[in-house]
């Protein structure tokens, strides 16, 4: 067995010293002069606001601590060496939850999550509702090993079972994802639940990334939401067929660019996020912004991110057969601000999952742990409490009523 060595983020001033460069040598050019500064992308007075915060007042080695203040691990997984964050609080080893983020997020996503999912009694919750979490950083991504070739979703979803049952021996764990974590979470529920391939025993999603084997829309609610949908895509979907299909001419861009490479993501935080009352600034603070762009650029990551979307194609797609489902348990939550990559209506979801738990959230979207961290850990909570009730449930009907006298 591989072994689990710890890990501390620890940046090079050299590093440091080119990124900051490269951010301060930029050059600017003229922005469209009508249609808003987001009509075509990223916000030219936003990212200069964004330069200058950087170069003036943003403080790596502060986030640095930041990061460091929750262990961190590495182990070695399929030939590829996994990074992962594995926090024991108040369950005191038992009661393992798995969290998976996407693109263009990170491990950070999760951090204001952290304390009250682990220690809830000290964030004003039960202790009984206390989790010990395991986040990993997808392959390619972050302080997780690059690959040589894109490594997609199916691979990453046998890898966080082999962490979760042989690395960390836990027998079952409860899983939780959106956007690629979506994916990868229903997969940890496809093709390693627990009782036959794996250790997975619930999974919760903020994303759907499947497809049922009967896409067709079949009620007026279904085909308004493919509709809006395909829209949807039409509109904001260029990015994922370049990542999909050309994703190393873009790397070669990103690459060379700090700048290129906050614009890229950051036009997608201000995308896909709930800003129903506010700018990007009333959801996250600048130092948020750039702590999340840094994990790309400090660990040359931007490139083999972007792979795993060619990895998707590269696996066989999204699209389950006709003798597919996710049968775990599944709890769903409808964030109102996943404008892009909307929910869709409980019917359709049903075709996919074992639907055990739903919820309609206030606010908050794409990246709901970060933007809506409350929410995000109530919701959560919420579900693992559905879902062991029903599992309780059914264990007592299985058994029978208790013997009399």
């Amino acid at each position: 067995m591989s072994a689990i060595k710890p890990f501390t983020v620890d940046i090079s001033d050299e590093t440091l010293s080119r990124i900051r460069q490269r951010v301060e040598a930029f050059r600017w050019f003229p922005a469209p002069a009508a249609g808003g500064d987001w009509a075509f992308g990223i916000s030219t007075p936003f990212l200069k606001d964004i330069q200058a915060y950087w170069l003036e007042t943003y403080d790596w080695r502060k986030a640095e601590k930041e990061l460091n203040a929750w262990p961190q691990f590495t182990t070695e997984i399929d030939g590829l060496d996994i990074h992962f964050l594995h926090v024991v609080g108040e369950a005191g080893g038992k009661r393992p939850l798995l969290l998976t983020h996407g693109w263009p997020g990170s491990v950070y996503e999760f951090y204001q999550a952290i304390g009250p999912l682990a220690w809830p009694s000290k964030h004003g919750g039960k202790s009984e509702d206390a989790f010990d979490l395991v986040i990993p950083s997808l392959p390619g991504y972050a302080f997780s090993g690059k690959p040589a070739m894109p490594t997609g979703q199916q691979a990453t979803a046998r890898m966080w079972d082999t962490l979760m049952r042989e690395r960390l021996e836990y027998d079952t764990y409860l899983a939780q994802g959106g956007d690629w974590g979506g994916l990868v979470t229903s997969l940890l529920g496809l093709n390693h639940a627990n009782g036959k391939t794996g250790g997975c025993k619930a999974i919760h999603l903020n994303m759907i990334g499947h497809r049922p084997a009967d896409s067709t829309p079949k009620t007026d609610e279904e085909k308004a939401w493919a509709a809006n949908s395909q829209s949807k895509m039409q509109a904001e979907g260029a990015y994922l067929m370049e990542q999909a299909t050309k994703p190393q001419t873009l790397a070669m861009a990103l690459m060379d660019s700090p700048m290129g490479t906050a614009a890229w993501i950051l036009e997608k935080f201000h995308g896909w996020s709930d800003l129903g009352e506010g700018d990007l600034l009333s959801v996250y603070t600048r130092d948020q912004l750039l702590t999340n762009v840094m994990i790309y650029l400090v660990n040359d990551a931007i490139a083999t991110s972007v792979w795993y979307y060619a990895a998707l194609f590269l696996e066989g797609g999204a699209q389950l057969k006709s003798d597919q489902k996710v049968d775990v348990p599944t709890g769903i939550a409808n964030y109102p601000g996943e404008d892009i990559f909307m929910t869709p209506p409980r019917s359709w979801c049903e075709r996919i999952y074992n639907v055990a738990y739903w919820s309609d959230v206030e606010k908050g979207g794409h990246f709901a742990a970060m933007e809506v961290p409350d929410l995000y850990v109530e919701d959560v909570r919420a579900w693992a409490r559905s879902v062991e009730r029903e599992r309780w449930a059914t264990s007592r009907e299985r058994k029978g009523p208790p013997a009399a006298g």
